[in-house]
């Protein structure tokens, strides 16, 4: 099965520099923050509304509660807010502080005003990935490149299916990537 890239610290740094030239900055930001810090998918990002995010008084909320109908497998999940995301978010807010005022709008918004689909937020990550150079690289990768990060600093694969939202353990199996490198670390572990 063919996974999406992981990326550099090189490219991740080419990515935010394009990110970073773009008129929307803060949204893209955000939206790359949904994918490389908390793990969402494409259709999980376009589904979300102001208001599972920001509380009523603007505030990035703690937990992101998603209904079935806004996952991929029409199941309600919990996402975690992190530090990195939490700043995304905060800047995004305050970039778009009368958007984020709607708590039933769409939580990101298109050039055109209208919130974005899943296939939108593919070819966003697509458009943002060509830019920068990155061959290989898909919607899919912030989450690979999460649950990986999350494996490469010892974090338990059951902490990590939880946090992917895998109802099977194999599943979150084939996101974590290893290498030659990662073996020789392990084995001088002994």
């Amino acid at each position: 099965m063919k996974q999406a890239k992981l990326l550099t610290q090189a490219e991740q740094k080419r990515i935010y520099a394009v990110i970073n030239a773009h008129r929307y900055s803060a949204r893209n930001h955000a939206i790359f923050a949904f994918s490389f810090f908390a793990g969402l998918r494409a259709c999980e990002i376009a589904a979300l509304k102001i208001g599972d995010v920001f509380d009523e008084q603007g505030n990035v909320r703690d937990t992101v509660y998603l209904a079935a109908t806004q996952t991929k497998g029409d199941e309600a999940g919990t996402v975690l807010v992190s530090k990195r995301l939490n700043k995304a978010l905060t800047s995004y807010a305050a970039a778009y502080a009368r958007h984020v005022s709607k708590p039933t709008a769409p939580l990101f918004f298109s050039a055109k005003r209208g919130g974005f689909s899943a296939q939108t937020i593919v070819n966003l990550f697509a458009r943002f990935y060509a830019a920068a150079g990155i061959k290989g690289a898909s919607s899919h990768s912030g989450r690979r490149q999460f649950l990986t990060e999350l494996a490469d600093k010892g974090v338990n694969v059951r902490v990590i299916q939880a946090l992917a939202r895998h109802k099977d353990i194999s599943t979150t199996q084939r996101y974590i990537d290893y290498n030659e490198s990662k073996l020789r670390n392990a084995i001088e572990l002994i």
